[in-house]
């Protein structure tokens, strides 16, 4: 395990990092990452590199065992960059440069800053190559932007267009530019739409899809050099877990592993559901375990701050991450900034530099996730359920909804909440991934359902698998075009069902909304409140597990069930408010599969298992401030206190156990 934070020796006096690493090795620490944002430092004026600040740094953390993580610094450009070539700047949509002076300023499109970009990777690459304690690298910082509009991103949004489509034909066919009279007759007549709410919704995905296929090629600029100077050095990047703008699995593409920024303090506290399915996100973008680069380690905020964690927060915090698959736990930041714009982004030292409460807490969740190291070699997450995580039908729902309210997000964490209060691991999965090592696969607002796709589907079903889809379902083709198809298309075998008709019910207030009355039937019976769609389902082979009770709706139904080769076709064909619909719905799906959790967490308890070399470790959580009991398998061991287990376990708040079951 690696432990540590984000150090910033650039903004701290010299003889101030003697005690800084100093205290790091007393807290148990072994990796800082640095640099990211240290361009200026770096190369103060064109072609000039001044690295002996760094040789230092690092010289003095080498000397207090703890290695580093280097970043290529391009997140933040120097002024003498903006100054001297104002191109490398983002144009916004109004015709004017980005001002700089914040951070993420640059136009990816732009020759300038790309070369730029390589030569301060390949001169630190080449610098720090044999430097003892360096053992990787990061990618610059949290890609994501800026979107520029300039002449240069139109003209290669019209190259990147016409290698994917080959001909203008091809493309005005792909977009349905016949719609509005469209039609493109030169390459230069394309435009970048500036609305998705209104421009041509294929052009918009496209777009989108460009967008991200920029930031995946400047990284690839940089990870070339990396390799090829620093073959032995680890490289990665600090993704920002459920953010949609860029398709992660391209930008994971050319990592050795993915690494994210977790920040789930926030608010009251809470269970942090979507903490636990960002982490499970990010290590479905290479089906291995990540890091955690950046995570709360104290009250949050630019202009104003968060909360502050509480007694043991810190702690519960990061065994959730290493629980779904993480190997290193990284604080950010090693000491709260008493200049800039992040002066109130805490960290585990506050602006005076003292070793205090959340110190000691970052230290004791060092001394036991070293101590369970050795259990935790080799193991990973190997879940027997699956929920298809799909960039092109995020960004087609966001551009086209359907039904108001419609986030695909939303669709997705209803299902995800359900599996965590079951206490059941889940993979997230690309739509084009194999899907037989599944027992069952969720695809939450799958809207964009390319034919292969859609029989790949088909055939898990029928090989056996369980499979649920929901409202807006296989809707779009791969250009964002309506499928000229009675619904659910290619599935209508497998799921049993015909959907020749649907409604948006609105969201809002009772005035502009509708809700219908559903009937669940044997294991999911119950009243529940249909809300936001309805998709006016005609069973075909299919069985009613839900059904309508408005007079008009009696012969639709809201939840069926079809059996087709050796599988099991679910569809749910609306929004239901209680979250209880959830949990029975997911009982039935596990119950279908034969999958059975090994522990029934209460509520506000998660349960989590890694496993590998022959061990099978369950994590349990207490994300609440009051004791919890657990039901567990008697006579394991309980690896933090070395005890033996009842058949019961007491999580005081904010408590964890890790119990060995094999």
């Amino acid at each position: 395990m690696y432990i540590g934070a984000d150090y910033y020796p650039e903004h701290w006096p010299r003889e101030r990092w003697e005690t800084d690493a100093r205290m790091m090795q007393e807290a148990g620490f072994n990796i800082v990452r640095l640099a990211e944002f240290a361009w200026i430092n770096m190369e103060p004026q064109e072609g000039t590199f001044e690295f002996g600040w760094l040789d230092e740094a690092l010289e003095t953390l080498d000397r207090h065992g703890i290695r580093a993580v280097l970043c290529t610094p391009t997140a933040v450009m120097p002024a003498w960059i903006a100054r001297k070539y104002p191109e490398t700047l983002a144009m916004q949509q109004d015709g004017t440069r980005i001002v700089w002076g914040v951070r993420k300023n640059n136009c990816f499109t732009s020759g300038a800053y790309r070369l730029l970009s390589e030569r301060i990777t390949r001169a630190m690459a080449e610098h720090f190559r044999d430097a003892p304690n360096v053992i990787g690298w990061q990618t610059d910082n949290e890609f994501g932007g800026p979107v520029c509009y300039c002449d240069t991103c139109r003209s290669a949004f019209q190259d990147w267009l016409r290698a994917k489509y080959g001909s203008l034909d091809e493309l005005n066919r792909a977009w349905g530019t016949h719609f509005w009279g469209h039609l493109y007759r030169t390459w230069g007549e394309i435009i970048i739409p500036v609305d998705p709410s209104t421009h041509n919704p294929s052009a918009c995905l496209d777009w989108q899809r460009f967008g991200s296929w920029l930031n995946v090629r400047f990284q690839r600029d940089q990870v070339r050099i990396l390799r090829e100077v620093c073959p032995q050095h680890f490289v990665t990047h600090n993704f920002m877990g459920l953010f949609h703008e860029l398709d992660y699995y391209d930008l994971a593409e050319d990592l050795d592993h993915v690494s994210w920024d977790n920040y789930p303090v926030w608010g009251p506290p809470s269970v942090p559901y979507l903490a636990s399915e960002a982490a499970d996100v990010m290590r479905g973008l290479k089906k291995k375990n990540f890091w955690i680069m950046e995570q709360t380690s104290g009250p949050g905020g630019w202009g104003a701050y968060g909360r502050n964690p509480r007694p043991g927060e810190i702690r519960k915090v990061a065994f959730q991450q290493v629980a779904h698959g993480a190997d290193a736990v990284v604080w950010f930041r090693w000491r709260a900034c008493t200049a800039g714009r992040e002066q109130y982004w805490h960290g585990i030292l506050g602006h005076d530099g003292k070793g205090l409460r959340r110190y000691k807490e970052c230290a004791q969740t060092a001394t036991d996730l070293h101590g369970l190291s050795a259990a935790l070699e080799g193991t990973t997450v190997k879940p027997s359920v699956a929920i298809i995580y799909d960039y092109d039908s995020i960004w087609a729902v966001r551009i086209q909804p359907g039904y108001a309210g419609n986030t695909y997000h939303a669709a997705m964490d209803r299902l995800y909440q359900a599996l965590f209060r079951a206490g059941v691991n889940v993979d997230f999965i690309r739509s084009t991934d194999d899907l037989s090592p599944y027992r069952v696969v969720l695809a939450p607002d799958l809207y964009v359902l390319p034919d292969r796709v859609a029989e790949s589907l088909r055939q898990y079903v029928q090989n056996g698998g369980v499979l649920l889809a929901d409202s807006r379902f296989g809707v779009k083709d791969e250009t964002n075009l309506c499928h000229a198809r009675t619904l659910p298309g290619l599935l209508s075998d497998a799921l049993g069902i015909a959907i020749e008709e649907y409604e948006s019910l609105g969201q809002g207030d009772e005035t502009q909304s509708i809700t219908y009355k559903v009937l669940g039937l044997g294991a999911l019976s119950g009243s529940y409140t249909a809300a936001q769609t309805a998709e006016w389902v005609q069973p075909q082979t299919a069985e009613t597990l839900a059904r309508y009770g408005e007079w008009h709706m009696q012969p639709y139904a809201a939840l069926t069930r079809n059996r087709y080769g050796q599988g099991w076709g679910y569809f749910l064909g609306t929004v239901i408010q209680e979250p209880g619909f959830y949990d029975a719905l997911i009982a039935e799906l596990l119950e279908r599969a034969g999958i059975a959790a090994v522990v029934k967490p209460p509520a506000g308890v998660e349960a989590s298992i890694r496993e590998g070399n022959g061990r099978r470790l369950l994590f349990l959580i207490n994300h609440t401030e009051q004791p919890q009991t657990v039901t567990v398998p008697a006579g394991q061991m309980e690896l933090l206190t070395q005890t033996e287990t009842g058949h019961t376990l007491t999580l005081d708040r904010y408590g964890v156990a890790v119990v060995q079951l094999a």
